[in-house]
C-alpha cells in the first residue's frame, strides 16, 4: 500500500508540480483534433468513393474511377495506419518536396485511412436504401448525383449512424500511434510523465481512464442522436 501511495505521489508531482498537465492537455487536444478532423475528411472522401462504387458502369469513366477507388480502398485497408504515417511523413511527402508538421500529416493520413473504411460503410448504407427512392428521384428529373445527394445519402446516413460512431471511436484509439512521427498525443504526454521518474503504472492507468471516458461520451452522443432521429421519423 505504501508503495502504491508513493507511485501516486510521484505521478502527482510530475503531473501538477512540474507541469506535466500542460502536455496532457495539449495531447488531449491533439488526439481529439486528429480524430474529429480525420472523421470529417474521411466522411467526405468515403461518401465520394461510395457514390462512385454504386454508380452505373455503362460508360468508361465510371469504370476507371471504380478501379481507382478499389486500389485506394485496398491500400488503406490493407496496411497498418502506423505504416501509412511513416510512409507519408518520411517517404512520400519528402519525395514531393512538401514540408508540413507532424500533426497535419497525422490529420491527413487519418482522414485518408478513415475514407477507405467509411466508403464501405457508406456503400452498405446506400445499398440498404430502397432502390425506389433513386428511381423516384430520377423520375422527377434529378440527375444521378443530385438524387444521390438529396435523397439517398441522407437516408443512408441514418442507417449507418451507429457504425460511424464505431469508426469515430476507432480513430480516437488509433491516435496513440501518432507519436511515431513526433506528434504529441495522450500516449506521448503520459509516457513523458512516466519517464520523468521511471514509473509508468499510474500514468498509463490515468491515460486508459481518459480514453474510456472519451469513448463513453462518444457512445452517449451517438445514442442521443439515434433517439432524436427515431423521434423525427415517428413524426413523419
Amino acid at each position: 500500500m505504501n508503495d502504491f501511495s508513493t507511485k501516486i505521489s510521484d505521478f502527482w508531482q510530475s503531473f501538477y508540480k512540474y507541469g506535466g498537465w500542460r502536455e496532457v492537455v495539449e495531447g488531449l487536444d491533439n488526439t481529439l483534433r486528429i480524430a474529429v478532423l480525420g472523421l470529417v475528411i474521411g466522411t467526405f472522401i468515403g461518401t465520394l468513393i461510395a457514390a462512385v462504387r454504386v454508380m452505373p458502369k455503362y460508360k468508361l469513366a465510371p469504370r476507371i474511377l471504380d478501379k481507382v477507388c478499389t486500389v485506394y480502398v485496398g491500400f488503406f485497408r490493407g496496411t497498418p495506419i502506423v505504416v501509412q504515417l511513416l510512409l507519408f511523413y518520411y517517404v512520400l511527402l519528402p519525395l514531393m518536396g512538401v514540408r508540413i508538421d507532424s500533426l497535419t500529416v497525422a490529420v491527413l493520413v487519418f482522414g485518408l485511412n478513415s475514407g477507405a473504411y467509411i466508403s464501405e460503410i457508406m456503400r452498405g448504407g446506400i445499398l440498404s436504401v430502397d432502390p425506389g427512392q433513386m428511381e423516384g428521384g430520377r423520375a422527377m428529373g434529378l440527375s444521378f448525383s443530385a438524387a444521390m445527394v438529396k435523397i439517398v445519402i441522407p437516408q443512408a446516413i441514418k442507417n449507418i449512424l451507429p457504425t460511424m460512431g464505431n469508426e469515430f471511436i476507432t480513430l480516437v484509439k488509433e491516435t496513440s500511434v501518432v507519436s511515431f512521427v513526433g506528434a504529441l498525443d495522450l500516449y506521448k504526454a503520459f509516457s513523458s510523465i512516466g519517464a520523468s521518474n521511471y514509473e509508468w503504472m499510474i500514468p498509463f492507468l490515468v491515460m486508459a481512464l481518459i480514453y474510456v471516458v472519451i469513448v463513453l461520451l462518444i457512445t452517449l452522443g451517438i445514442k442521443l442522436m439515434e433517439r432524436r432521429l427515431r423521434r423525427s421519423d415517428r413524426r413523419l
